[in-house]
Protein backbone atom coordinates (compact mmCIF):
# COMPACT_ATOMS: atom_id res chain seq x y z
CA UNK A 1 0.00 0.00 0.00
CA UNK A 2 2.55 2.41 0.87
CA UNK A 3 5.35 1.81 -1.76
CA UNK A 4 3.52 3.80 -4.47
CA UNK A 5 3.18 7.08 -2.47
CA UNK A 6 6.99 6.56 -1.53
CA UNK A 7 8.47 6.34 -4.63
CA UNK A 8 6.15 9.36 -6.06
CA UNK A 9 7.88 11.04 -2.55
CA UNK A 10 11.28 10.04 -3.45
CA UNK A 11 10.40 11.68 -7.02
CA UNK A 12 9.88 14.72 -5.74
CA UNK A 13 12.59 15.17 -4.05
CA UNK A 14 14.56 15.13 -7.18
CA UNK A 15 16.38 18.23 -8.61
CA UNK A 16 14.43 19.80 -10.70
CA UNK A 17 16.22 19.25 -13.42
CA UNK A 18 16.31 15.84 -13.60
CA UNK A 19 12.57 15.82 -12.58
CA UNK A 20 11.56 18.08 -15.41
CA UNK A 21 14.00 16.45 -18.01
CA UNK A 22 16.62 19.25 -17.48
CA UNK A 23 20.07 19.88 -18.65
CA UNK A 24 21.48 17.23 -15.86
CA UNK A 25 19.21 14.89 -16.86
CA UNK A 26 20.09 15.44 -20.85
CA UNK A 27 23.09 15.38 -20.82
CA UNK A 28 23.12 11.90 -19.17
CA UNK A 29 20.91 10.66 -21.36
CA UNK A 30 23.07 11.52 -24.42
CA UNK A 31 26.44 10.39 -22.97
CA UNK A 32 24.69 7.13 -22.19
CA UNK A 33 22.95 7.44 -26.01
CA UNK A 34 26.39 8.32 -27.70
CA UNK A 35 28.36 5.01 -25.36
CA UNK A 36 25.68 2.73 -25.96
CA UNK A 37 25.65 3.75 -30.13
CA UNK A 38 30.09 3.77 -30.10
CA UNK A 39 30.09 0.27 -29.02
CA UNK A 40 27.93 -1.57 -31.89
CA UNK A 41 30.55 -2.22 -34.34
CA UNK A 42 33.41 -3.37 -32.27
CA UNK A 43 31.23 -5.13 -30.52
CA UNK A 44 29.57 -6.69 -34.40
CA UNK A 45 33.57 -7.18 -35.87
CA UNK A 46 34.17 -9.28 -32.72
CA UNK A 47 31.57 -11.41 -33.13
CA UNK A 48 32.30 -11.77 -36.60
CA UNK A 49 36.14 -12.61 -36.14
CA UNK A 50 35.06 -14.68 -34.03
CA UNK A 51 33.03 -16.83 -36.86
CA UNK A 52 29.34 -15.78 -36.98
CA UNK A 53 27.55 -14.73 -40.02
CA UNK A 54 27.24 -11.00 -40.49
CA UNK A 55 23.47 -11.96 -41.58
CA UNK A 56 22.35 -14.17 -38.91
CA UNK A 57 23.55 -11.63 -36.59
CA UNK A 58 21.51 -8.96 -37.54
CA UNK A 59 18.77 -10.93 -37.91
CA UNK A 60 18.60 -12.08 -34.27
CA UNK A 61 19.86 -8.17 -32.88
CA UNK A 62 17.16 -6.91 -34.67
CA UNK A 63 14.58 -9.35 -34.10
CA UNK A 64 14.99 -9.09 -29.98
CA UNK A 65 15.57 -5.21 -30.79
CA UNK A 66 12.17 -4.95 -32.07
CA UNK A 67 10.78 -7.50 -29.10
CA UNK A 68 11.80 -5.47 -26.43
CA UNK A 69 10.73 -2.30 -27.53
CA UNK A 70 7.33 -3.32 -28.72
CA UNK A 71 7.38 -4.58 -25.20
CA UNK A 72 8.18 -1.63 -23.39
CA UNK A 73 5.87 0.27 -25.84
CA UNK A 74 3.13 -1.85 -24.84
CA UNK A 75 3.33 -1.40 -21.19
CA UNK A 76 4.03 2.36 -21.11
CA UNK A 77 1.50 3.78 -24.04
CA UNK A 78 -0.40 0.72 -25.82
CA UNK A 79 -2.01 3.52 -27.65
CA UNK A 80 0.95 4.12 -29.97
CA UNK A 81 1.36 0.44 -30.67
CA UNK A 82 -1.07 1.66 -33.83
CA UNK A 83 -0.68 4.10 -36.46
CA UNK A 84 -2.55 5.05 -39.74
CA UNK A 85 -2.17 3.29 -43.26
CA UNK A 86 -0.10 6.61 -44.30
CA UNK A 87 1.93 6.33 -41.21
CA UNK A 88 2.76 2.65 -41.52
CA UNK A 89 3.32 2.24 -45.27
CA UNK A 90 6.33 5.14 -44.85
CA UNK A 91 7.51 3.71 -41.84
CA UNK A 92 7.86 0.59 -43.34
CA UNK A 93 9.57 1.99 -46.92
CA UNK A 94 11.75 3.58 -44.21
CA UNK A 95 12.61 0.50 -42.76
CA UNK A 96 13.06 -1.58 -45.28
CA UNK A 97 15.39 0.84 -46.83
CA UNK A 98 17.45 1.04 -43.40
CA UNK A 99 17.34 -2.59 -43.44
CA UNK A 100 18.96 -3.09 -46.52
CA UNK A 101 20.95 -0.70 -45.69
CA UNK A 102 22.07 -2.34 -42.34
CA UNK A 103 22.79 -5.32 -44.07
CA UNK A 104 25.00 -3.22 -46.24
CA UNK A 105 26.94 -2.22 -43.14
CA UNK A 106 27.69 -5.50 -41.52
CA UNK A 107 29.04 -6.86 -44.88
CA UNK A 108 31.36 -4.06 -45.12
CA UNK A 109 32.03 -4.51 -41.51
CA UNK A 110 33.16 -8.17 -42.37
CA UNK A 111 35.61 -6.92 -44.98
CA UNK A 112 36.80 -3.70 -43.63
CA UNK A 113 37.96 -2.62 -39.74
CA UNK A 114 35.59 -1.33 -37.43
CA UNK A 115 37.39 1.93 -37.13
CA UNK A 116 37.30 2.79 -40.83
CA UNK A 117 33.69 1.20 -41.72
CA UNK A 118 32.84 3.88 -38.79
CA UNK A 119 34.28 6.92 -40.20
CA UNK A 120 33.24 5.86 -43.64
CA UNK A 121 29.75 5.80 -42.41
CA UNK A 122 30.01 9.54 -41.07
CA UNK A 123 29.63 10.71 -44.16
CA UNK A 124 25.55 10.05 -43.58
CA UNK A 125 25.05 14.08 -43.04
CA UNK A 126 26.64 14.69 -46.59
CA UNK A 127 24.65 12.57 -48.69
CA UNK A 128 21.38 13.70 -46.23
CA UNK A 129 22.31 17.46 -47.54
CA UNK A 130 22.20 15.61 -51.07
CA UNK A 131 18.88 14.33 -50.91
CA UNK A 132 17.87 17.65 -49.60
CA UNK A 133 19.41 19.90 -52.24
CA UNK A 134 17.09 17.44 -54.50
CA UNK A 135 14.09 18.71 -52.54
CA UNK A 136 14.83 22.71 -52.95
CA UNK A 137 17.47 22.92 -50.67
CA UNK A 138 20.16 25.75 -51.81
CA UNK A 139 23.33 23.54 -52.80
CA UNK A 140 26.17 26.45 -52.12
CA UNK A 141 30.00 26.44 -52.14
CA UNK A 142 30.14 25.88 -48.82
CA UNK A 143 28.28 22.63 -49.27
CA UNK A 144 31.20 21.80 -52.24
CA UNK A 145 33.48 22.33 -49.52
CA UNK A 146 31.77 19.98 -47.38
CA UNK A 147 31.84 17.54 -50.08
CA UNK A 148 35.27 17.99 -50.61
CA UNK A 149 36.31 17.17 -47.49
CA UNK A 150 34.53 14.44 -47.20
CA UNK A 151 35.78 12.92 -50.65
CA UNK A 152 39.42 13.64 -49.68
CA UNK A 153 39.09 12.49 -46.14
CA UNK A 154 37.51 8.95 -47.63
CA UNK A 155 40.87 8.75 -50.18
CA UNK A 156 43.02 9.37 -47.20
CA UNK A 157 41.68 6.73 -45.23
CA UNK A 158 40.69 4.16 -47.91
CA UNK A 159 43.68 5.35 -50.48
CA UNK A 160 46.85 3.44 -51.58
CA UNK A 161 48.87 5.84 -49.28
CA UNK A 162 46.34 5.53 -46.52
CA UNK A 163 45.53 1.77 -46.26
CA UNK A 164 48.95 0.37 -48.45
CA UNK A 165 46.60 -1.02 -50.79
CA UNK A 166 44.99 -3.27 -48.26
CA UNK A 167 41.23 -2.08 -48.22
CA UNK A 168 38.77 -4.48 -49.75
CA UNK A 169 37.07 -1.75 -52.30
CA UNK A 170 33.73 -4.39 -51.99
CA UNK A 171 33.62 -3.56 -48.14
CA UNK A 172 33.96 0.57 -48.86
CA UNK A 173 31.29 0.00 -51.61
CA UNK A 174 28.92 -1.61 -48.99
CA UNK A 175 29.44 1.39 -46.50
CA UNK A 176 29.30 3.70 -48.63
CA UNK A 177 25.73 2.10 -50.06
CA UNK A 178 24.94 1.91 -46.17
CA UNK A 179 25.46 6.30 -46.42
CA UNK A 180 23.02 6.30 -49.05
CA UNK A 181 20.40 4.48 -47.83
CA UNK A 182 20.87 5.86 -44.55
CA UNK A 183 20.07 9.28 -45.93
CA UNK A 184 17.19 7.62 -48.34
CA UNK A 185 15.38 6.60 -44.90
CA UNK A 186 16.39 9.93 -42.61
CA UNK A 187 14.97 11.57 -45.32
CA UNK A 188 11.43 9.93 -45.91
CA UNK A 189 11.10 10.11 -41.82
CA UNK A 190 11.62 13.81 -41.34
CA UNK A 191 9.73 14.56 -45.20
CA UNK A 192 6.46 12.45 -43.84
CA UNK A 193 6.80 11.30 -40.43
CA UNK A 194 7.47 14.31 -38.24
CA UNK A 195 3.65 14.06 -36.89
CA UNK A 196 3.70 10.51 -35.27
CA UNK A 197 4.94 9.43 -32.25
CA UNK A 198 8.64 8.58 -32.74
CA UNK A 199 8.57 5.35 -30.29
CA UNK A 200 5.84 4.06 -32.90
CA UNK A 201 7.71 5.00 -35.98
CA UNK A 202 10.95 3.17 -34.75
CA UNK A 203 8.99 -0.16 -33.22
CA UNK A 204 7.68 0.15 -37.09
CA UNK A 205 11.04 0.48 -38.55
CA UNK A 206 12.94 -1.63 -36.49
CA UNK A 207 11.04 -4.55 -37.20
CA UNK A 208 10.91 -4.02 -40.78
CA UNK A 209 14.37 -3.86 -40.50
CA UNK A 210 14.74 -6.95 -38.65
CA UNK A 211 11.90 -8.33 -41.32
CA UNK A 212 14.65 -7.44 -43.93
CA UNK A 213 17.66 -8.84 -42.86
CA UNK A 214 15.46 -12.34 -41.56
CA UNK A 215 14.29 -12.71 -45.04
CA UNK A 216 18.02 -12.19 -46.82
CA UNK A 217 19.07 -14.80 -44.18
CA UNK A 218 16.73 -17.19 -45.56
CA UNK A 219 17.31 -16.31 -49.18
CA UNK A 220 21.16 -16.56 -48.40
CA UNK A 221 20.07 -19.86 -47.35
CA UNK A 222 22.91 -19.74 -44.89
CA UNK A 223 22.44 -23.14 -41.97
CA UNK A 224 21.75 -21.92 -38.61
CA UNK A 225 24.62 -22.95 -36.06
CA UNK A 226 24.72 -21.91 -32.44
CA UNK A 227 26.71 -18.96 -31.97
CA UNK A 228 28.31 -20.19 -29.07
CA UNK A 229 28.37 -18.49 -25.42
CA UNK A 230 30.36 -15.01 -27.04
CA UNK A 231 27.67 -15.16 -30.07
CA UNK A 232 24.52 -14.82 -27.69
CA UNK A 233 26.28 -12.29 -25.45
CA UNK A 234 27.34 -10.17 -28.92
CA UNK A 235 23.48 -10.56 -30.15
CA UNK A 236 22.51 -9.82 -26.43
CA UNK A 237 24.63 -6.61 -26.51
CA UNK A 238 23.71 -5.21 -29.69
CA UNK A 239 20.26 -5.61 -29.23
CA UNK A 240 19.86 -4.14 -25.23
CA UNK A 241 22.91 -1.79 -25.36
CA UNK A 242 23.80 -0.53 -29.14
CA UNK A 243 20.14 -0.56 -29.72
CA UNK A 244 16.99 -0.67 -26.94
CA UNK A 245 18.99 1.48 -24.55
CA UNK A 246 20.58 3.65 -27.17
CA UNK A 247 17.18 4.36 -28.72
CA UNK A 248 15.21 4.89 -25.62
CA UNK A 249 17.59 6.87 -23.96
CA UNK A 250 18.29 9.14 -26.92
CA UNK A 251 14.75 10.14 -26.85
CA UNK A 252 14.80 11.36 -23.42
CA UNK A 253 17.67 13.01 -24.36
CA UNK A 254 16.41 14.73 -27.55
CA UNK A 255 13.02 15.87 -25.34
CA UNK A 256 15.60 17.51 -23.39
CA UNK A 257 18.01 19.17 -25.32
CA UNK A 258 16.87 19.12 -28.86
CA UNK A 259 17.68 17.31 -31.80
CA UNK A 260 20.41 19.66 -32.66
CA UNK A 261 22.53 19.47 -29.99
CA UNK A 262 22.30 15.80 -30.27
CA UNK A 263 23.40 15.88 -34.18
CA UNK A 264 26.53 17.61 -32.87
CA UNK A 265 27.43 14.07 -31.03
CA UNK A 266 28.05 12.09 -34.33
CA UNK A 267 31.25 12.95 -34.49
CA UNK A 268 31.67 11.57 -30.88
CA UNK A 269 30.20 8.49 -31.74
CA UNK A 270 32.46 8.24 -34.62
CA UNK A 271 35.74 8.63 -32.55
CA UNK A 272 35.00 6.48 -29.55
CA UNK A 273 34.24 3.82 -32.35
CA UNK A 274 37.67 4.70 -33.28
CA UNK A 275 38.81 3.91 -29.77
CA UNK A 276 37.07 1.10 -29.13
CA UNK A 277 38.51 -1.06 -31.96
CA UNK A 278 41.96 -0.03 -31.05
CA UNK A 279 41.98 -0.59 -27.90
CA UNK A 280 40.16 -4.11 -27.76
CA UNK A 281 40.58 -4.91 -31.39
CA UNK A 282 43.75 -4.31 -31.90
CA UNK A 283 43.28 -2.20 -35.29
CA UNK A 284 45.57 0.42 -36.04
CA UNK A 285 45.50 3.25 -38.47
CA UNK A 286 48.58 5.17 -40.20
CA UNK A 287 48.56 8.73 -40.34
CA UNK A 288 47.12 9.20 -43.57
CA UNK A 289 44.06 7.48 -42.35
CA UNK A 290 44.12 9.44 -39.14
CA UNK A 291 44.04 12.61 -41.43
CA UNK A 292 41.33 10.90 -43.78
CA UNK A 293 39.65 10.26 -40.50
CA UNK A 294 39.91 13.90 -39.11
CA UNK A 295 38.68 15.77 -42.45
CA UNK A 296 36.04 13.28 -43.01
CA UNK A 297 34.52 13.94 -39.15
CA UNK A 298 35.13 18.04 -39.91
CA UNK A 299 32.89 17.66 -43.15
CA UNK A 300 30.39 15.66 -40.88
CA UNK A 301 30.40 18.68 -38.17
CA UNK A 302 29.98 21.09 -40.97
CA UNK A 303 27.12 19.40 -42.65
CA UNK A 304 25.65 19.13 -39.19
CA UNK A 305 25.70 22.54 -38.42
CA UNK A 306 24.25 22.98 -41.39
CA UNK A 307 21.27 21.29 -40.97
CA UNK A 308 20.35 22.61 -38.07
CA UNK A 309 20.39 25.72 -39.52
CA UNK A 310 17.93 24.13 -42.39
CA UNK A 311 13.86 24.05 -41.71
CA UNK A 312 14.30 20.21 -41.82
CA UNK A 313 16.45 19.38 -38.41
CA UNK A 314 17.61 16.43 -37.82
CA UNK A 315 15.08 14.87 -35.25
CA UNK A 316 15.30 12.02 -36.38
CA UNK A 317 18.85 11.26 -36.89
CA UNK A 318 19.24 8.36 -34.38
CA UNK A 319 17.21 6.00 -36.27
CA UNK A 320 19.61 5.48 -39.15
CA UNK A 321 22.01 4.33 -36.86
CA UNK A 322 23.81 1.13 -37.37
Amino acid sequence: MGTAPTVLARFRNLPASWRGGGLWFGWTMAVIATLSFSVAAPIAKAAMTGGMDPNILLAMRLTLAAILLGGTLGLANPVQLRMDGRGTRISLLAGTANGFGMVFFFLGLSRLPASITAMIFSLSPLAVLALLALRGEKFTYRQIIRLSLGIGGVYLLVGPDGAAGNIDWLGVFFVLGTVLLAAVHMSLLQWFLTDYPSRSVTLYVVSMMAAVSAGLWLVQGTPWENPGRFGWLAVILLAVVSTYISRLSLFAAVRSLGSGQMALLLPAETLLTVVWSVLFLGERLTLWQWLGGILILSSAVLAINRLRWTGRRLRLRNWSRP
